[in-house]
């Protein structure tokens, strides 16, 4: 039986769908959450946004009730970066990850001289110091410049938040979380351990539900985890298969997953800073064109901007503007767009701004035009 070949187009419109962006989803947050295996969450506002792009249904002040109800918890994990996890994911999750954060680890830290303290006592000691009370890295940098004065404070920070399972403590900020964050036990803000046998299997499963087709290395571009070809291997006779048009690539897949024709229409939509949908292939045509990379990557600050699709691929960028009581949504487009796309563009961006600024007494879009 001959395998199937994707075309970049069906790439696009499957990976899409998964994302809940060829149409709105009728899920609960929580499971939008879940849906899409964690949230990219750098940027306070970002999952917000994500899911209000995504889901049928929004209610900004749910969210977050459900932050500090602790149903949703934010902490590091794929890629040594903050996501927003159901608690349930979390525990399910954090010791799986825990390889990738020890790379990060050794990728930031590796250089440093480590002659001032000792790894596995200072491990004990932060543990015991953050289970007192929430702390910031600057009361880490305090206690610790304190108890070792010789030692590089930051690979003691790194350390402290590679290796110990710590979640962010939400405040009463308009994002539920405060810019200067506060970090505390995950065992302890969930009352439960963590489970210390890594699930990988669902791990991968999870993946491809919320990013799939794919293949071995935009898993373990997602993840941040290496070696993840034996896990694939050991599930392919649970999986489908398909070939990279014009390529080499083996794309994985769930069964009975559809593959969308290439022209499916898919609606305009905004997506936040540091989406995972830019963020969760190794090769990321599926969703950029390789001449905007940098214009999204290449700012040089490690942040990712927001952007807007349209056709299913990204074709600008946007950022919101605040003065006084006035908040304005900026729309810059990579090339003229036609006008459906302006006006569909224009009202989805009115929907968006009163989300993101519900106080303000003005609200407006604005175009940045080529």
């Amino acid at each position: 039986m001959s395998i199937r070949t994707l075309t970049t187009r069906e790439l696009n419109r499957a990976t899409l769908a998964r994302q809940m962006l060829l149409e709105r989803a009728p899920l609960t947050i929580p499971e939008g959450v879940e849906r899409l295996a964690g949230m990219q969450s750098q940027a306070l506002s970002a999952p917000y946004i994500g899911l209000w792009t995504r889901l049928q249904t929004f209610d900004r002040t749910e969210m977050t009730r459900l932050i500090r109800e602790r149903t949703l918890v934010k902490a590091t994990l794929m890629r040594a970066t903050l996501h927003l996890f159901s608690a349930a994911d979390y525990v399910r999750f954090r010791t799986t990850i825990q390889p990738a954060l020890d790379v990060s680890l050794t990728a930031v830290t590796g250089n440093r001289d480590k002659s001032g303290f000792d790894p596995a006592v200072v491990l004990e000691e932060g543990r015991a110091f953050l289970a007192e009370t929430p702390r910031t890295f600057a009361d880490i940098t305090a206690q610790f410049s304190a108890r070792y004065p010789t030692a590089d404070i930051g690979s003691i920070r790194y350390m402290l938040r590679t290796q110990i399972p710590l979640v962010v403590v939400p405040d009463g900020g308009a994002w539920a979380y405060p810019g200067n964050p506060k970090f505390t036990l995950a065992e302890t803000w969930l009352a439960q351990p963590i489970p210390q046998a890594p699930t990988l299997r669902e791990l991968v499963l999870r993946y491809l539900a919320a990013f799939g087709p794919a293949t071995v290395s935009d898993a373990q571009t997602w993840s941040g985890l290496s070696k993840l070809k034996e896990v694939f291997e050991a599930l392919r006779p649970e999986l489908v298969t398909y070939k990279e048009a014009g390529g080499r690539a083996e794309y994985f897949d769930l069964p009975n997953q559809p593959i969308p024709d290439a022209d499916t229409p898919a609606p305009v939509r905004f997506l936040p800073e540091f989406d995972n949908l830019l963020l969760s292939h190794a090769k990321r045509t599926r969703i950029i064109s390789d001449q905007y990379r940098d214009r999204i990557f290449g700012s040089g600050n490690l942040r990712i901007s927001a952007t807007i699709l349209v056709d299913g691929f990204v074709a600008g960028l946007w950022t919101v503007e605040s003065a006084k009581k006035a908040a304005a949504l900026v729309i810059a487009p990579f090339v003229p767009l036609a006008p459906a796309d302006r006006d569909a563009l224009t009202e989805e961006g009115e929907r968006l701004i009163r989300m993101i600024d519900p106080e303000a007494k003005m609200h407006e879009v604005r175009w940045k035009d080529v």
